[in-house]
């Protein structure tokens, strides 16, 4: 039986943090105690949290999962956003939600991560989505080495690179020109980011690869790398990030069969048409 819920709104999303506030009024009449961390902090959870409920969009819910990823425990989130990729449930059914996942009806379903490394520095971070090499405020294009294993992928001039999960393919590597995987699947995504170049090409490979990516030396140069959307550090020349598939996995909360090819369709024709 539950007993203890943690509860994540977007700070920036007056309805998410009012739905957020229904659901722990909801709950606690049931007699679940409520988890709710301060906005912008990382602060530990209690040993009681059992499941993590998101009001937000992706982003939101990728916030979640730094809480799933450190906890083991998982996370569903409720769409308030414009992409919806991840989360699973509507804020009109909130109550129906709330009861399914207090009688134990749903079923988990795992996702890979990867292990990212800054030499440097010896951090070790894990990601959902991706792993970015980005220019961000630096005004040149950077030049980023990149080895798959020992062996020479390329050098490219670029606004960046990313290594993307399977769940990331959808999401800024998807926007980079990269292309779509089935999230079940286990790889890595290799996205250039508006490379100055017609040959460099997004390229799939083994979760097992080693992943090296190193700000060249031949130019003074800063990148930031940020993880999961997050600014996890600035870069200089001659830095080096080890990208690797993880052993670890994140576990989404399903309480419905989720059909991957019938989202994607739908997603990519509200795209198309709020272009129009």
């Amino acid at each position: 039986m539950i007993r203890c819920i943690c509860l994540l709104a977007n700070p920036d999303r007056p309805d998410a943090i009012r739905l957020a506030a229904t659901a722990e009024t909801y709950l606690n009449a049931h007699g679940i105690a409520c988890i709710v961390p301060e906005s912008g902090t990382e602060e530990a959870l209690p040993e009681c949290a059992e499941i993590i409920l998101t009001f937000g969009g992706d982003g939101t819910l990728l916030i979640g999962a730094r809480y799933a990823m450190k906890y083991h425990i998982p996370l569903m989130g409720f769409n308030l956003g414009t992409t919806g990729f991840l989360t699973e449930e509507e804020p009109e059914h909130l109550q129906e939600a709330l009861d399914a996942i207090l009688a134990g009806r749903y079923e988990t379903e795992e996702r890979m991560l990867l292990d990212v490394t800054n030499v440097k520095t010896g951090e070790h971070f894990s990601a959902l989505n991706d792993a970015v090499i980005t220019r961000g405020g630096y005004a040149r294009l950077i030049r980023v080495e990149c080895t798959v294993s020992g062996e020479a992928f390329g050098t490219f001039t670029s606004d960046g690179m990313i290594a993307a999960t399977p769940t990331g393919s959808t999401g800024y590597s998807l926007s980079a020109g990269g292309p779509i995987v089935e999230p079940s699947m286990r790889c890595i995504v290799l996205t250039p980011v508006c490379a100055h170049s017609l040959q460099q090409c997004p390229c799939v490979v083994s979760d097992g690869s080693e992943i090296r990516f190193r700000l060249q030396k031949d130019r003074n140069q800063t990148a930031e790398l940020q993880i999961d959307g997050m600014n996890r550090g600035t870069l200089e020349a001659g830095d080096e990030i080890i990208v690797t598939g993880s052993s670890d996995t994140v576990r989404l909360l399903r309480l419905h069969p989720y059909h991957f090819y019938s989202l994607l369709h739908m997603k990519l024709r509200e795209w198309g048409s709020n272009h129009e």
